[in-house]
């Protein structure tokens, strides 16, 4: 068992450890209410961290991270259908539900 990393807060350690075992790494977060007792110990002892179950994934998983922290860039697009303008982020409209017409694949 390999510590990733340590999230800011549970719900970003929550949001890592899901997202690692989506992609098939066996993550549990670790230190999840520590944050009740800071002042009792050293409040940068506090956070959760993620770790993933099998050494060998270490790698993956903080590149994983990498990724999921990284902004998506790209270009603006506008709806054919309806004329809305989304972000690069969105695949499908969010007025109409029609698809992006190069809608990548994430």
């Amino acid at each position: 068992m390999k510590r990733v990393d340590i999230a800011p807060n549970l719900v970003i350690a929550t949001l890592w450890a899901d997202a690692l075992n989506a992609a098939g790494l066996r993550a549990e977060v670790f230190s999840r209410y520590l944050t009740s007792i800071a002042g009792e110990i050293p409040p940068d002892q506090c956070n959760p961290a993620v770790w993933v179950l099998d050494d060998g994934d270490l790698a993956r998983a903080k590149q994983l991270l990498q990724e999921l922290r990284t902004p998506l860039r790209g270009a603006f697009w506008t709806c054919p259908d309806c004329g809305e303008r989304h972000g690069p982020q969105f695949a499908q409209c969010w007025k109409c539900g029609h698809s992006r017409p190069d809608s990548p694949s994430f």
